[in-house]
């Protein structure tokens, strides 16, 4: 991880409406296509925006955080919300517990910015995720808006698409919003 990691103090803020302006859960759980049988993975978790509404529709979810705070606070969120399905996961991104080819669907939305080695957690990625699994890296566009990291932190979308194409067979961007993108990677056997 960079320097920065998101702090639990201020993870009030991840649950505030103004994000759904900005992209929906329901959006990205339509796109991941998640269904009752399907076991997903969030990797960067935070208090739940994206895990609690993807456990009410999936079979199991991984919910995984480098900050015990923030799963405490998904804990919470959870239960007043009655979900039951969620494992608490404290750990680095790039390094996770989750059994290899284990997962069928992921997402990790605003965290990737946040981490030096990027090829560490592509690897993560495709060492969780089953054959023709899902995975969507949700990400700030580089332009100026009024929620999100500065300019400086922001990866660009054409350039995440490069870098994932390095890694994955089947690589598609999408756009919630002039400032949030998310590309879908497939996991196949190409790499």
């Amino acid at each position: 991880m960079t320097g920065y990691v998101f702090h639990h103090s201020k993870a009030e803020k991840l649950l505030h409406p103004k994000r759904r302006e900005l992209i929906a859960p329901e959006k990205v759980i339509s796109l991941l296509n998640v269904s009752e049988h399907d076991i997903v993975a969030d990797l960067g978790a935070g208090n739940g925006y994206f895990a609690v509404p993807i456990a009410k529709r999936a079979k199991t979810v991984y919910a995984v955080d480098v900050q015990q705070q923030m799963l405490d606070l998904l804990q919470q969120h959870a239960e007043r919300e009655g979900v039951k399905n969620v494992s608490y996961i404290v750990s680095d991104v790039a390094k996770t517990t989750i059994s290899p080819q284990s997962v069928d669907k992921g997402l990790m939305a605003f965290v990737l910015h946040e981490v030096d080695d990027r090829e560490a957690v592509f690897a993560e990625i495709a060492r969780i995720m089953k054959l023709n699994g899902a995975f969507m890296l949700i990400e700030w566009e580089a332009v100026e808006s009024e929620m999100g990291p500065p300019l400086h932190e922001r990866i660009p979308s054409h350039q995440l698409m490069d870098e994932t194409k390095a890694h994955f067979a089947h690589v598609e961007l999408v756009h919630f919003h002039p400032s949030v993108y998310g590309i879908i990677v497939k996991h196949c056997h190409a790499s």
